[in-house]
């Protein structure tokens, strides 16, 4: 019997393996792309410093006494421009602050903490403003470049205080001092410099006092930095309220510190310039050469400025801080040097071979500041000797003076890099947040590199820590999945996932810390038959699954006949819910299939998250500090510990077919550990399937990912975040008046729409209330099926539809709470999306107007009989609507779609026709056109990876009219039809023929002691009723009835098959005798897979009952409260239908008017050709067209550049992933040796020896013995048939072990001399090689 069973597998060892590698992602180009990308931000920050600092040199120098580029009078041109560069960076963090302000909440500062910080930036501005725009023109160029980096001066100092407060001992104390010397050493050289070079000059020492003074009033821009650290180990309270209130109403402070700056350089310039006797008049009437030369250089810094600190930025977020940021500032000082003085060198030497041998103090007496200058020509030499003229108060050919010019350069340079090499050593997370790596928002303009550098946040770091900005706790995730009526294939794509996720982070000898999980599905309704429980074949399903997803991955890598894996253990366990299967994947993670009995527990989709959210975050969460509380623990500490707790708690909520991979959930999870205000982040969803009605939503869901939820996501928050893969914070969900109210009985018709319909949006509207925020996350790809079958998109939208409109009209009611408690929404977000609410109700009159368009072109017709025509069939289809079931409107809005995309078809060649007709694209309905299908072809290719999903944009043009129209009124029209929609298969009682109820009675008496024992739960059961009358039960599809059929009756959260006669039996639901049925199912089902029963831990029972009692207990079957919701349902339904179709109809009626007139009212544009030579014809349109096609044009524009930032912000999240996320490790491969079959019998002895935590060695003959946990097994022992080896036990090679040894997972063995495993039952029969064993 073995040996065939043997053969068999020698000739069928053919397998179907689903694929489970990553085949959606293109990571290889990724890599790619993060390489280049990497290099250009290095190439882009170094190329932008060093314009900035070059352009701001060249305003120095052009503010130069001596200069010639400007004349004398003309200096205040560039002092003004000098100044603006100081003010651009506060003007930019003014506005910003300003909007926190208005749309935010923001806190006001203590008086002392406002008159500290202005105290501070006072002292910076004044010195910023001296600096720059009095001493620094009247020096050279090597110390204006060089002076910059002196600003360190004060950080090195606090350095030093801050390390040498600090308790632990720390290896940049000596870095620091060498730094605050050299930069002390740089400011003697520089001095004495200039009093050797004329001591009496008065003036020329007064500006070196200026600079030198100013310089250190600059460094005081970083106190923040450290005074945050010093605070740490300081007994002052002064210090430590200081710097909690700086951190905490930092709007504020910003927008007084950014104006008192702006008045500050002001008032510095206004004095400065008539002290020097300057006339400002000449600033009006600067000649045309000279004006172009100062905005170039002006607005090169600016611009170059500003997009280097953004870059800057970026490359730490991208966590490539050495090579994208350090670095290249660095490097940009050196280079803005040699840019500047090279020329120099070059026009001297150049002169010199020229005039044979001249020195340089001749050069600039006939060449610099000679009379014979050209200033009509080339620019660039007459900079160069502008540069030249600095460095002419210097004799080169003494070495003393390029001595202490250059050795005071040196000391800036090398001070600042020993003040900042600390910064090497930084651990930068993935998209660290811009105000955890950088204290101040600011960055200075005058000096972008020393600004950049210096304000990185500071942190002692020790020998033995290196600085961590905000160290990430570890997170546990629950994954969460909810299935009903899934396919086969379906549920194979989400387990083929979680063993993934296992894979990924693995439970036993784990390799990183970041985080844990568990993964627990919840099973609805999981249970058939009346006398005996049974599970349903989906259920059923699963198991299978489970069991082949289980061999896959245990032989993913390996070859035939090389080694077959062990299945351990399963456990089942009975629970009062139904049923519970528990599954240890291979790398030690867990499963949880929790079977649903829709029998004991409510069922459907949001009652399944509610037992997750309150089994996962109330009981597995809370319990457990609750029990320390009982214990008298300090009560302060727990709730530390339980903030900590929840905060680091997160759940990824599932659909029964998702499909994603490991990264696209720690991508997510990146949103949610930096950002702590995230309370939930979605990824992409990316529909899956074929067919047309899937190519439609392919498209539908690109334009709603591109362009909707990126704006939402950039300008305000995301509105839902779908159910099918969100990430949401524990500590957001029990926030007040979310997971609690998100418990709450529908009572209400609108609380079935809104509610039951909607579950993940209305979740997420219970979030933004109160004051979470919600993002999107284009990094992290899912995937789900889509609706194949047009009957089931319909209704499947027929179920968003209205849940959507109840959600956003609940936020927008609620504009003024909302933007007060939620600072990521505003007001003007909004409006936003009141526009676009309305975009949506008026969608059917829309569609009407377009087709009534081509008509009026095609059979050149008047516009407004055009538009009666239009509306014709909408209006006949809405009639039909009300009197025919669900399935013939269906029918019938099939068959219009096909009309109608004939039409459309007519529709885009019309639009082509009229541009060929008129021989212009310049008419207002072209240029719309054109630029939508321009923006929409520049977004596909800032998406490359989804670029072929474009090409369905044609087929979702022909369907316009029936996404927009006929679906819209099918949706409206079939408000009051509250059941799922999808999956949806009839009850058994539905297929019978109807019957008269009877009544079915079971009892059970005289059970046994042993049995009442045996079973946790009373094993009786009350008299009952069951009805099988399908005008008694509700249908699991709601339709609107025709006049005479019953109203149909509310069923989402009503037990189908219950009688109000059964309610008191609820209240202590029992089992059906048989109780073991389903799980001698499954252990019959299961041969390999052992599912061994265990029974529900005591304590986790009563919480399962207390939460059936109150939140989960099935509703009673009462047909009168059925009846009730069902009319409210439906006058719900006529109420909105009445206010939805009378707003369209006034749009249209409003558009026919204006068509009649359209002489009188229309808006005349001329028409142009493309060389804009006016044709003198007119382009006639409605005043009310031309607004509404004016706020969409504007409301695509805005998410059209929303989704540009969004992309930036996606590429640095991708690069930033590659570049830290541990690297898998990949399994060694096993090679074997060829060998020889070895068959053995199991023998019988008496000998059983115990060894428990002991070694054996050279222990031949052991038959029987038991290997227990923590024994080792050493080489050349022979371990016969009948012994056992427990798990932790490790097994040398040399040892041979026998067939009918059980062997344990967990153990540990030298697996080199395998040839073959095969698995035989339990146990294992081994093919080894001659005279070696394991």
């Amino acid at each position: 019997m073995e040996e065939d069973k043997d053969l068999s597998r020698a000739w069928d060892t053919c397998r179907e393996v689903p694929v489970i590698e990553d085949e959606h992602t293109p990571w290889k180009l990724i890599k790619l792309l993060k390489v280049i990308v990497l290099l250009l931000v290095a190439l882009l920050v170094f190329g932008l410093a060093l314009c900035s600092k070059t352009s701001f040199l060249l305003l120095i120098t052009l503010a130069n006494e001596g200069t010639q580029v400007l004349s004398s009078e003309q200096k205040p041109v560039a002092l003004l421009c000098i100044g603006c560069s100081l003010i651009a960076s506060s003007v930019l963090i003014l506005l910003k602050s300003l909007w926190k302000v208005c749309y935010n909440s923001s806190k006001l500062p203590g008086k002392k903490t406002i008159a500290m910080v202005l105290f501070f930036e006072f002292l910076v501005s004044a010195g910023a403003a001296i600096l720059t725009i009095v001493a620094m023109p009247h020096l050279d160029i090597v110390t204006n470049v060089t002076i910059l980096n002196g600003v360190a001066v004060l950080s090195t100092l606090l350095q030093v205080t801050a390390q040498c407060k600090a308790k632990e001992k720390n290896q940049y104390l000596l870095p620091s001092i060498s730094a605050f010397l050299l930069i002390l050493l740089g400011y003697i050289l520089f001095i004495v410099l200039y009093i050797m070079k004329d001591p009496t000059d008065l003036k020329m020492l007064t500006w070196v006092g200026l600079a030198v003074g100013a310089s250190f009033l600059v460094s005081f821009n970083w106190w923040e930095n450290y005074f945050k650290v010093i605070s740490k180990d300081s007994s002052s309270v002064f210090l430590k309220d200081i710097c909690k209130d700086t951190t905490r109403c930092q709007n504020v402070l910003q927008i007084l510190s950014s104006l008192l700056r702006i008045v500050v350089t002001a008032c510095v310039l206004g004095a400065y310039v008539p002290l020097a006797k300057m006339d400002w008049d000449i600033v009006t009437s600067i000649p045309s050469r000279e004006t172009q030369i100062i905005v170039i250089i002006i607005g090169v810094q600016l611009v170059s400025s500003a997009l280097c600190h953004r870059l800057a930025v970026a490359g730490c977020k991208m966590h490539a801080l050495r090579r994208c940021f350090i670095l290249p500032l660095y490097l940009a000082s050196l280079a803005v040097m040699a840019l500047l003085v090279v020329p120099v060198i070059v026009y001297y030497q150049q002169y010199r071979v020229d005039q044979n041998g001249t020195d340089f103090t001749s050069y600039c007496h006939v060449v610099v500041n000679g009379t014979s200058r050209n200033l009509n020509g080339s620019v660039f030499p007459q900079l160069v000797l502008d540069v030249t003229q600095t460095l002419c108060f210097l004799d080169m050919s003494k070495i003393t003076d390029i001595g202490l010019l250059t050795g005071s350069a040196v000391a800036w340079w090398l001070g600042l890099v020993l003040a900042t090499v600390h910064l090497w050593n930084l651990n930068v997370t993935r998209i660290q947040r811009t105000q955890d790596m950088f204290v101040r928002r600011l960055y200075e303009g005058a000096f972008i590199e020393q600004s950049l550098l210096l304000n990185t946040r500071y942190d002692i770091q020790s020998k033995h820590k290196k600085k961590n900005f905000k160290s990430l706790d570890p997170v546990m995730l629950y994954l969460c999945a909810t299935m009903w009526h899934e396919t086969y294939d379906e549920m194979m794509n989400i387990i083929i996932s979680i063993f993934r996720m296992d894979r990924y982070r693995p439970r036993t000898n784990p390799k990183f810390d970041d985080f844990s999980f568990e993964a627990h599905i919840y099973f609805d309704d999981a249970f058939e038959g009346s006398q005996v429980r049974r599970l349903n074949k989906y259920a059923k399903d699963l198991v299978v699954i489970l069991k082949e997803v289980y061999s896959i991955f245990t032989n993913v890598d390996e070859k035939f006949f090389v080694k077959r894996h062990y299945f351990p253990d399963q456990k089942l366990i009975t629970t009062p819910y139904g049923g519970r299967l528990v599954i240890t994947m291979p790398q030690g993670n867990h499963i949880y299939v929790h079977f649903k009995d829709k029998d004991l527990i409510r069922h459907r989709k949001r009652w399944s998250q509610v037992m997750y959210l309150y089994y996962l975050l109330g009981w597995k969460l809370m319990s457990k500090f609750h029990g320390r509380w009982q214990k008298g623990c300090d009560e302060k500490e727990l709730r530390a510990e339980v903030q900590k707790e929840k905060h680091n708690t997160y759940i990824l909520a599932l659909d029964g077919d998702t499909d994603f991979q490991p990264a696209a959930v720690v991508l997510l999870m990146d949103r949610l550990k930096v950002y702590p205000r995230v309370g939930a982040a979605c990824g992409r969803i990316h529909p899956t399937g074929s067919g047309p009605a899937v190519w439609f939503q392919k498209f539908e869901y690109c334009i709603s990912h591109w362009l909707q939820k990126t704006a939402e996501h950039v300008i305000g928050c995301v509105l839902c975040s779908p159910g099918c893969f969100s990430l949401f914070r524990a500590e957001a969900l029990m926030d007040d008046n979310v997971m609690k109210r998100y418990s709450t009985k529908a009572m209400e018709a609108s609380h079935y729409i809104q509610y039951d319909q909607g579950e993940d949006r209305w979740l997420c509207t219970l979030l933004l209330k109160q004051g979470w925020r919600v993002e999107y996350n284009a990094a992290s790809d899912a995937y789900t099926n889509a609706p194949e079958d047009f009957k089931e998109f319909y209704n499947q939208r027929r179920r968003w539809g209205p849940s959507t409109m109840a959600n956003v009209v609940d936020l927008l009611g609620s504009t003024t709470t909302i933007c007060k408690k939620n600072p990521s929404i505003s007001k003007p977000f909004m409006f936003y999306q009141l526009f676009a609410m309305v975009s949506a109700v008026l969608g059917p009159a829309t569609i009407c107007l377009l087709t009534a368009g081509s008509l009026a072109f095609i059979f050149d017709m008047h516009s407004a009989a055009a538009l009666v025509i239009a509306v014709i069939p909408p209006v006949i289809y809405l009639g039909l609507c009300f009197k025919l079931k669900a399935d013939t409107q269906i029918n019938v809005a099939a068959g219009l779609s096909i009309a109608y995309a004939f039409l459309m078809l007519v529709v885009t060649m019309t639009i082509i026709g009229s541009m060929i007709k008129d021989q212009t694209i310049l008419t207002p309905s072209s240029i719309f056109v054109i630029a939508m299908a321009c923006i929409y072809i520049i977004t596909a290719i800032l998406h490359p990876q989804e670029f072929h999903l474009v090409f369905y944009g044609f087929l979702y043009i022909l369907c316009i009219p029936s996404a927009y129209l006929l679906l819209t009124i099918y949706t409206m029209v079939n408000m009051n039809n509250v059941s799922w929609g999808t999956r949806e298969t009839k009850p058994a009682g539905e297929a019978a023929a109807p019957k008269a109820p009877t009544p079915q009675v079971t009892t059970q008496k005289g059970k046994s002691a042993a049995q009442r024992l045996s079973t946790w739960w009373k094993c009786c059961k009350k008299p009952s009723q069951r009805s099988e009358d399908p005008q008694l039960t509700v249908s699991q599809e709601i339709m609107v009835p025709d006049p005479e059929q019953a109203e149909p009756l509310p069923q989402n959260t009503i037990v189908e098959d219950r009688l109000p006669e059964e309610e008191q039996s609820l209240a202590t639901p029992a089992f059906d005798c048989p109780s073991q049925s389903w799980i001698t199912e499954l252990q019959e089902l299961s041969t390999e897979m052992q599912l061994l029963e265990e029974t529900l831990d005591e304590e986790e029972q009563g919480f399962w009952i207390g939460l059936q009692e109150k939140y989960l207990k099935p509703l009673p079957d009462d047909k009168e409260r059925q009846k009730k919701i069902a009319n409210d349902l439906r006058e719900l339904r006529n109420k909105i239908n009445f206010a939805f179709f009378m707003m369209n109809a006034m749009w249209l009626v409003a558009t026919f008017t204006l068509q009649i007139f359209n002489g009188v009212f229309a808006i005349k544009l001329p028409k142009v050709t493309l060389d804009l030579v006016d044709t003198g014809e007119d382009a006639q349109i409605d005043p009310i067209a031309f607004m509404f096609i004016l706020g969409f044009a504007s409301s695509v524009i805005i998410q059209f550049f929303a989704m540009i930032y969004q992309r930036f912000n996606t590429l640095i999240h991708f690069v930033s992933f590659l570049d830290s996320e541990p690297k898998e490790l990949k399994p060694k491969k096993i090679k074997y040796k060829k060998g020889k079959k070895v068959f053995t019998t199991t023998t019988n002895t008496n000998l059983h020896e115990s060894i428990e935590s002991s070694t054996v060695k050279n222990v031949t003959g052991a038959q029987g013995f038991s290997a227990d946990s923590s024994s080792t097994i050493g080489s050349d022992s022979a371990i016969d048939s009948g012994s056992a080896i427990s798990s932790g036990s490790a097994i040398s090679s040399g040892s041979a072990i026998s067939s009918g040894s059980e062997y344990d997972s967990g153990s540990e063995y030298d697996s080199t001399d395998f040839e073959e495993m095969d698995f035989n039952s339990r146990f294992y029969s081994y093919t080894l090689d001659e005279g070696t064993g394991v």
